[in-house]
């Protein structure tokens, strides 16, 4: 009989990981989600849903009685509570990871611990710290905070000093850290997998091209060097080969002017930059953290078809019911996630550009701009 799978978090990434769950029936036999959006995108295709805040410790304990094995598909889970259950069910990735990442202060210190490349940083506690570390660092700087922050918020980029009282009240009486600005030339990410027998396995590194500190597509493959992108593979396996716990991890990357690689941030948890996976490769993202976490043989990441991913939005200056966009092209593949509401900026779908006839990357992108106008997001019904 297959293990219970319980999962923190219910939206787009919970329903894609339900989907993959689905298929491996013997493998698993049913599916738990906490969120705290009723009706979460997960539960609409057969997961059972409790409703209640990440962090509500009785909550999570709930899950922990209802099932084998717990995983997530975002950050926001209690770690110390989570440690407290291992005892009780399987989870993975691992609390003591989950612990180290979402403080990214305490995630760059692991990192530059184990020799894995990061740009310069410090902690930060007072104004006349960080204008000590600006005169270290010289401008720009980015000052973040160390918890809660995600696609781009609790970012501040330090152009002049005169930007300095401003950023410290935006952030006021959170726990603060400053990086050294860096020049780069690309945005990269690698989807790395390690099941609980310690089998490593990374996907061909992809491109990421950002809008207002939002992931717009991913290319994958990325448009770079063959040298420059088995670096970046071999970083994110040192970097698997150092974290604990099994799961997939997206690792997300600079590539500098110098061409070296440093990574930025690291999510313990399938992510945005692996959906080309879906259509381009033999095993999804998706599949494979299930793979790894059940401590299966890790499929194939071998990229069959190269593909652009491009992410659905809501529109800026809407909140309310949208219509959901169609698609009848052979080769792309539209991806909603069930979601009622449009809210600026919000995720709510993506499509997948798939190469199937060796057209060339430079199509695909002529391809994606012509169909992200037919794929926008209509306020009306």
């Amino acid at each position: 009989m297959g293990k219970i799978l319980g999962i923190i978090g219910g939206g787009q990434l919970g329903m894609m990981l339900t989907e993959a769950a689905k298929n491996m029936t013997t493998d698993i036999s049913e599916i738990i989600v906490l969120d705290p959006t009723e009706n979460c995108p997960a539960s609409k295709i057969g997961a059972t849903q409790i409703v209640a805040d990440f962090k509500n410790a009785s909550a999570i304990k709930e899950l922990a009685n209802k099932c084998d094995i717990i995983t997530y598909e975002i950050e926001s889970g209690d770690s110390k509570i989570l440690k407290n259950l291992e005892n009780e069910c399987e989870i993975n990735p691992s609390p003591e990871t989950l612990e180290i990442i979402q403080d990214k202060l305490t995630q760059k210190k692991f990192l530059a611990e184990n020799n894995i490349p990061v740009a310069e940083f410090r902690e930060i506690s007072s104004k006349n710290e960080l204008e000590s570390k600006i005169d270290e660092f010289g401008l720009p700087v980015l000052l973040k905070t160390r918890t809660g922050a995600y696609d781009g918020r609790g970012n501040f980029k330090i152009d002049t000093l005169d930007q300095i009282s401003e950023a410290l009240e935006i952030f006021d009486g959170q726990s603060l850290m400053v990086e050294k600005f860096v020049n780069f030339k690309m945005e990269v990410s690698v989807i790395a997998s390690r099941s609980t027998s310690g089998e490593i396995k990374t996907y061909p590194l992809v491109e990421n091209i950002h809008k207002n500190n939002i992931l717009e597509m991913t290319i994958a493959p990325a448009r770079i060097n063959e040298i420059i992108s088995k670096n970046a593979e071999e970083i994110a396996h040192k970097t698997m080969e150092v974290l604990h716990g099994a799961g997939v991890f997206g690792i997300e990357m600079f590539v500098t002017n110098d061409n070296e690689i440093l990574i930025n941030e690291i999510a313990p948890r399938v992510h945005n930059s692996g959906h080309h996976t879906l259509q381009s490769s033999k095993t999804s993202q998706f599949e494979q953290h299930l793979r790894a976490i059940l401590g299966l043989k890790l499929g194939s990441t071998e990229l069959v078809y190269p593909t652009i991913m491009y992410n659905i939005l809501g529109p800026k200056d809407f909140i309310g019911k949208f219509k959901n966009p169609t698609t009848d092209l052979q080769n792309v593949f539209l991806k909603m996630y069930g979601k009622l509401e449009s809210k600026p900026q919000r995720k709510i779908g993506h499509v997948n550009v798939v190469d199937k006839d060796n057209l060339g990357i430079e199509k695909l992108l002529e391809q994606v701009a012509i169909i992200s106008e037919s794929i926008k997001i209509r306020t009306e019904l």
